[in-house]
C-alpha cells in the first residue's frame, strides 16, 4: 500500500519552522542565561528544562486547557486574531516551541558557558557592548554548539506524538504529521505502511545526526 506524502511533509514543515523561531528565540535567551548572575535564573532555568522530564501528553493536556476556546486565552486569541489553536497548524507550532525549547537553549547556553571568560573581558575592554560581544565575539566561537541546538531541535520535533496528538488531534492535512500517521497505520493493522513511514523517519534522523557529528568533527578539529 503506497504511503501518503503529505504527513511527511506537514512534519518536515513543522519541524523547520519551530527551529526557526527556536534559532530567533533561543539563542538571545541562551546568551542571557550564560552570562546573568539573576538570582531568579534557577527557577528560569527549571521553568524552561520542564519539557525534557514531564510526559508530553502532561504539557499537552494543560496546553489543551490553555488554548481552548473556553479558556480565557483561547477566547481572548480567537475575538482579537481570530486564531483558534487548538486543533490547527498554529496550534501544533506554538506548542512545538514551548516542548521544544530545552533542545535549542540547553546546547548554546553550555557552549557560551564553556569559552573562556577572558574573551569577554578582552571585548569589553576594548570597549565592545554586551551585545556586540555576543555576537561578534561568542557565537561565531560556539558553532558546535549552535549546530547541536538547530539539529537536536529538529530532530525532536520531528519524533514528537503525544504533544501533537493532544493539541492537533488528526486533521488530515492540518495535523495529521508522520507520527500520528504511523499510529493510525497501526491501529489499522497496516504494518507494511507503518514500516515505510517509520523506516522514513528512522532514516531521516540517522542522517541529521550523522551529519551533525561530521560537522562538529570538522569545526572542533
Amino acid at each position: 500500500m503506497p504511503i501518503d506524502w503529505e504527513p511527511i511533509w506537514l512534519t518536515l514543515r513543522l519541524a523547520g519552522i519551530t527551529t526557526f523561531i527556536l534559532l530567533l528565540i533561543g539563542v538571545p535567551l541562551a546568551g542571557w542565561l550564560a552570562l546573568s548572575r539573576f538570582r531568579l535564573k534557577p527557577v528560569i532555568e527549571a521553568l524552561i528544562s520542564l519539557p525534557l522530564v514531564l510526559p508530553p501528553s502532561v504539557v499537552g493536556f494543560y496546553l489543551l486547557l490553555a488554548f481552548s476556546p473556553t479558556s480565557s486565552f483561547g477566547a481572548w486569541l480567537l475575538k482579537m486574531v481570530n486564531l483558534q489553536l487548538v486543533f490547527s497548524f498554529e496550534g501544533l507550532v506554538v506548542a512545538s516551541l514551548l516542548y521544544s525549547l530545552p533542545f535549542m537553549v540547553h546546547p548554546i547556553q553550555a557552549g557560551l558557558e564553556n569559552l573562556p571568560v577572558s574573551w569577554r573581558e578582552a571585548s569589553y575592554t576594548l570597549g565592545q557592548s554586551r551585545s556586540r560581544t555576543m555576537w561578534r565575539v561568542l557565537l561565531p566561537n560556539c558553532k558546535p554548539a549552535l549546530l547541536t541546538g538547530i539539529v537536536l531541535t529538529f530532530a525532536h520535533t520531528i519524533g514528537e506524538f503525544g504533544l501533537v496528538l493532544m493539541i492537533g488531534g488528526n486533521l488530515p492535512g492540518q495535523t495529521r504529521v508522520a507520527s500520528i500517521a504511523i499510529y493510525d497505520e497501526v491501529e489499522l493493522l497496516h504494518f507494511e505502511t507503518a514500516h515505510a513511514y517509520a523506516a522514513l523517519l528512522l532514516g531521516l534522523s540517522f542522517a541529521i545526526l550523522l551529519l551533525v557529528y561530521g560537522i562538529n568533527k570538522r569545526v572542533t578539529v
